[in-house]
């Protein structure tokens, strides 16, 4: 080792051994590092006399002709000998590396790294296997480089330990990792978000930084708005609109201004340019070196300044295809490293692209079937509130932002002056819940203008959706052999304005939220039963009196179930939900300590008396939904009015058909009373047939009623559960005729039961100029 000495710490490690030879392998010659040096590191087998010379030979051999970089490393690290079969340092002076430490000649990997995995096989003569290190080549910097190093310990006799650093360049194969890794991260982030806009920012968080410096992507408006694909080339002079934006230094709307395009807005690209090109031919265009001077960047010079100024020597323009349809252009830069983008890089690129695309267009595709079922859904609900004398409403219809969903409201009006309250959530989202929301919603109307119960009226309702439930389940995919549990919840409510009572049953629905006409709240608590389709047929009713001027709030469960506010500007302590209400609506929302969504409600409505409903709406909104909803939510309001005495006339009547001339004279006084005689032939009719068909076929006692409201109603009531039936009568027969005569002079007539007895009821128009009875909001009779 004697020899080895001397050359390691003469001369400044210049590599010649003591018979004057280059020490150096690869560029200059064959390797060396002093015969005591070779001898100490290879042992020659043993009964060899010419061992030495033998392990010599063989030790030039390996380090002349190995294909991979071998470096010898002392106890310092510095390179004792070395091989030219590394790629990075080819070209370099021999001086430039022996007697070196490596983080010397290779500056641009990570030197702290390096030195601790060669200290620790050093020490512990452990074995780093192919251990990947990126930097850039030590003989061109411009170069990225990643190699794989592998370091062991070697033992001579002298008991000096040596390590070998074998560097095998791997940094094509790498890429070629780096490019699946990349497409690997594509296909698993985009299309997690069901937003155009959403999944242009997931295609330019893919490509910066391991792909590109800075990425943009524009999108044609037409696309963004669910609208139809248009194929074919695109005008270049079609505006976009800027969706997405990342860059090393900064990303979307909240980091550094992207340039002349702020983000969100829509702008044109100049012709003839790279981005005009692909819009066009829908190919994607690979500029390799950008130096300012290129005759394009005079067609659109504001873009051209930007990318001048921002250093871009290299780019990559993609449109964003699909289906032969152009939705947008896909742009990458490099500015801050130093490689230009090749055609492997413009391959990657156009992948990425097409995945964007199929990523964008699903979002296209929701947001277009979303527009679709919003618009099928507002078509199925009430369009105007409906005036009417017991109540005045008001409603707000928001729809989820995973779509619309099948939540509905109604306001039915009902005979004798009164109206039914409906709202309900259908299961599901989309079309076909929006759909099926119409179906029961229609099914509810029909069996409301009957006059049902609101028991019964689930009943026979939930027997509705059974039947729907069939039909859909048939239509499920493989794999779904049944529905969740309910095709849809309801609550159905009836209110008098002339009792001025309310009943209620509910089929899964939560109750409504009633505040009387001073702000305070009032009791209704109505059980829910289990929702429609489920077959249970039983629901209990709750009735309340509710004093003229209180206010009813319906709801369905998206606006109670959004996310929780914060309940100042400075995040106050979030409070605790209210208590355990059926569905999990009452969860928390941070207003007031202790204060529950249903209580926020309350506290909205106390300033019934002071707002119109309209705003009350909103104001429940604002309290309510802080941020968009993921589910749909309607909120339906509802203040109640009497009708005034005066309005009302109610006779008793004997069993005895001479009363039935008594019944019309006691009409006709009432008639002119409310100044309406011009009705008196059609009212005498009418009073006469009924009278006379309660003393026939129904039992006592008769009760003879004029109600005058939006219509004249006439009802006559008696104790019998008989049900009357219109018939057309033969010209033989002696009668029959009643109930045809009172279908052709009243506007509608129907039957009500009660829980002892029914009710016939007819209802004629008002002549011109008799409409007194409309009262508009924040006008309440007396």
């Amino acid at each position: 080792m004697d020899g080895y000495r001397d050359g390691r710490h003469s001369g400044g490690g210049s590599g010649m051994d003591g018979d004057g030879r280059d020490g150096l392998t690869g560029e200059g010659g064959g390797g060396g590092g002093g015969g005591g040096a070779r001898e100490g590191v290879v042992r020659g087998p043993v009964g060899s006399g010419e061992g030495g010379q033998v392990d010599a030979a063989l030790l030039d051999a390996l380090f002349a002709q190995a294909p991979i970089g071998l470096y010898l490393l002392d106890h310092d690290l510095r390179v004792i000998r070395y091989n030219g079969a590394a790629r990075g340092v080819r070209g370099m002076p021999g001086t430039d590396i022996v007697g070196h430490r490596p983080a010397d000649f290779a500056p641009g990997f990570d030197r702290a790294e390096l030195e601790a995995l060669a200290r620790q096989a050093l020490q512990d003569g452990g074995y780093v296997r192919e251990h990947l290190v990126r930097g850039r080549m030590p003989a061109d910097p411009r170069q990225e480089m990643v190699a794989a190093i592998s370091f062991f310990r070697i033992l001579p006799d002298t008991g000096s330990p040596y390590l070998v650093a074998a560097v095998e360049d791997v940094t094509e194969q790498q890429t070629a990792l780096d490019r699946l890794d990349i497409l690997h991260s594509a296909h698993r982030s985009l299309g997690a978000s069901l937003d155009a806009i959403g999944s242009a920012q997931e295609l330019t968080d893919v490509a910066v930084p391991r792909f590109a410096d800075s990425a943009t992507v524009d999108l044609l408006d037409e696309p963004l708005r669910g609208l139809p694909l248009r194929t074919g080339p695109i005008d270049p002079g079609a505006p976009l609109r800027r969706a997405a934006y990342r860059s090393v230094h900064g990303t979307g709307p909240a980091g550094p201004s992207p340039g002349p395009v702020p983000h969100g807005a829509l702008s044109t690209y100049g012709a003839p340019t790279p981005y005009s090109q692909a819009l066009e031919d829908g190919r994607p265009r690979l500029i390799r070196g950008l130096g300012g001077e290129e005759r394009w960047l005079a067609a659109d010079p504001e873009r051209g300044r930007r990318l001048t100024g921002l250093g871009v020597h290299s780019m990559i323009v993609a449109p964003l295809v699909v289906h032969d349809a152009v939705l947008g252009v896909l742009a990458l830069y490099r500015h801050r490293r130093p490689e230009p983008f090749d055609q492997d890089d413009l391959e990657l690129a156009v992948e990425l692209a097409a995945r964007g695309a199929m990523s964008i267009d699903k979002a296209r595709s929701y947001a277009r079937e979303r527009s679709i079922a919003t618009t099928l859904q507002r078509q199925l609900l009430p369009r105007e509130p409906v005036e009417l004398s017991a109540v005045q409403s008001a409603h707000v219809y928001l729809p989820g932002v995973v779509g619309p969903g099948g939540d509905w409201y109604d306001v039915v009006p009902l005979s004798a002056a009164r109206v039914g309250l409906a709202i309900g959530s259908v299961t599901g989202t989309g079309i076909e819940a929006a759909a099926v929301m119409g179906q029961v919603r229609t099914a509810l109307r029909t069996l409301a203008v009957q006059d049902l119960a609101p028991d019964e009226l689930l009943v026979r309702l939930d027997d509705a959706a059974r039947v729907l439930t069939d039909e859909q389940r048939g239509s499920l995919p493989a794999g779904a052999d049944s529905l969740p549990d309910g095709l849809a919840s309801c609550l159905y409510l009836v209110y008098d304005p002339i009792g001025r009572t309310c009943i209620a049953a509910s089929a899964g629905h939560p109750g409504p939220v009633v505040v009387g006409p001073d702000g305070v709240p009032v009791p209704f608590p109505v059980e829910p039963g289990l929702p429609l389709g489920c077959g249970d047929g039983c629901y209990e009713t709750r009735v309340a009196e509710l004093p003229v001027g209180s206010v009813l709030a319906l709801y369905t469960n998206g606006l109670m179930s959004g996310p929780p506010r914060r309940a100042g500007a400075r995040g106050e302590a979030r409070a605790g939900a209210s208590g355990a209400e059926r569905g999990g609506l009452d969860e928390v929302l941070p207003v007031g300590p202790g204060e529950g969504r249903r209580a926020v409600l309350q506290r909205v409505l106390a300033r019934a008396g002071e707002e119109k409903l309209a705003q009350l709406c909103d104001q429940a909104v604002y309290a309510l939904l802080p941020e968009r909803q993921r589910e749909d939510a309607v909120l339906l309001l509802v203040r109640t009015l009497g009708l005034p005495d005066d309005k009302v006339a109610v006779w008793t009547l004997p069993e005895d058909p001479a009363v039935v001339r008594t019944a019309r004279r006691l009409a006709e006084h009432q008639l002119a009373a409310w100044g309406l005689t011009e009705l008196e032939f059609a009212t005498d009719l009418i009073v006469s047939e009924l009278v006379t068909n309660a003393i026939r076929y129904g039992k006592s006692p008769i009760r003879l009623r004029l109600i005058n409201d939006r219509g004249l109603i006439c009802e006559v009531s008696d104790s019998s559960d008989s049900t009357p039936h219109l018939r057309r009568a033969k010209s033989t027969d002696e009668g029959g005729r009643g109930l045809f005569i009172i279908g052709q002079l009243a506007q509608r007539w129907g039957t009500r039961f009660a829980r002892h007895g029914k009710t016939i009821w007819a209802q004629q128009e008002l002549p011109e100029g008799d409409g007194e009875g409309t009262v508009g909001e924040g006008e309440l009779p007396g």
